[in-house]
Parts: C-alpha cells; sequence; structure tokens
C-alpha cells in the first residue's frame, strides 16, 4: 500500500469500531479463548503497552516495525513482538509508556511520532501483562539504533499483514499446552503468533475497514 494512500485511510482508522476479542481471537489456539474475563481480572494483572508503527520504506510502500526480542532466560525470550514493555511510575499515560519504550529499545525519538489510536488491551497469560497497543506513524524512515533487548529490526510490508495468505498455523509448546496447533501471521519468513498475533489481527481488520 503506497504511503499516502496510507495516511488518507487515517480519519477512518482513528474511527472505526474496534474489532476487540472478535478480532484477536482470529489468531490464538481454542484453549487461549476459554481463559474468561472474570479469570483474567483475578489474576491482577501487571500494565505495559506497545507501539505499531507505520511509516514509508525507500519505494514509498507503507511498513510497520517488528522486533525479534533477544535471547534471555525468560518468557519472552527471541520472540516477535512490538517495540513497548511494563508501565513505569514516570509514564504519565499508557501512550507515554508506549512511546518511552519506543524511543528506548530502537531510537526513535518520541516526538517525532504522531499517534493514531489506541486499540484494544491484550492480555498475556504466560508473564501476565494487560497490554494496552497503541497505532502510530512517521512521515520518514527512522534510523534505527537498537538496545540490548532487542536482536533484529523487521520491517513489515502491511500489504503482507492484509494478505489472507500470510495466516497459517503452528506447532508450538505454550505456557497452557505442550505440542499445540498455533494460528500465526508467517510475514517475513518469521513466525508472529501470541499477542502480536491478536493485535496485529485486530489492526488488520480495523484498516480493512478503512
Amino acid at each position: 500500500m503506497d504511503f499516502t494512500y496510507f495516511k488518507n485511510q487515517i480519519n477512518a482508522i482513528k474511527n472505526n469500531d474496534l474489532g476487540g476479542i472478535t478480532s484477536q481471537f482470529k489468531l490464538v489456539p481454542e484453549i487461549r479463548i476459554k481463559i474468561s474475563e472474570e479469570t483474567i481480572k483475578k489474576s491482577n494483572p501487571r500494565k505495559a503497552a506497545v507501539l505499531c508503527l507505520f511509516y514509508p520504506d525507500s519505494e514509498g510502500k507503507t511498513v510497520f516495525l517488528l522486533t525479534k526480542r533477544a535471547s534471555y532466560k525468560g518468557t519472552h525470550s527471541a520472540q516477535i513482538s512490538f517495540p513497548g514493555g511494563k508501565a513505569d511510575e514516570e509514564d504519565k499515560t499508557f501512550a507515554d509508556t508506549a512511546l518511552r519504550e519506543l524511543e528506548e529499545e530502537v531510537g526513535v525519538d518520541r516526538n517525532s511520532v504522531q499517534l493514531i489510536r489506541q486499540i484494544s488491551d491484550t492480555y498475556i497469560p504466560p508473564s501476565n501483562f494487560m497490554v494496552t497497543p497503541f497505532i502510530g506513524y512517521l512521515n520518514n524512515k527512522p534510523n534505527y539504533v537498537t538496545n540490548e533487548e532487542v536482536a533484529e529490526i523487521i520491517e513489515v510490508q502491511l500489504d503482507d499483514l492484509l494478505d489472507d495468505s500470510k495466516i497459517s498455523s503452528v506447532e508450538l509448546d505454550t505456557s497452557y499446552m505442550k505440542k499445540i496447533a498455533v494460528p500465526c501471521f508467517l510475514l517475513n519468513e518469521q513466525v508472529v503468533w501470541g499477542a502480536t498475533a491478536m493485535i496485529l489481527s485486530e489492526i488488520k481488520d480495523l484498516i480493512k475497514e478503512s
């Protein structure tokens, strides 16, 4: 999708109804659907925020940013994700959290980002986080400077996200079950699943309606 065309859709993206769990649950294993809102509330999840950042590539096509996490002894080691992380006391809003984390992880000046909107919260059972996602954009391709949390920058064509053939399923070990079929996006030869896929599924539906 041409970036000029994408920017022309921003008002519609801002104002269209969100798909919520209807969109998110297109990209989760059946067992995840069974985790009730009551169970989530009782778990008293920690708060976090992430940002899906759109911008033009060198050919003027719309891309968005994903990162591959560095390997470490933790729940989300080496996974594909958005820039983001847990809320700090210094953050006045969850948008502040997402923008601060973007700057810390990949070196994008938080003040250069135009926020489009907040979308539906997403619960991550393994780490007990409730994540608030945001959509934003830059008018120019950024120069990334990554910190130790990021192993790789991944620029994905928006057209690939909108392409239904990029949806697949892989067998994974999750926190809920071993060797379970997990819906995913196959983007840039990467398997994108879990909360990141749930958020992308809502963004995909939102943009397709614009």
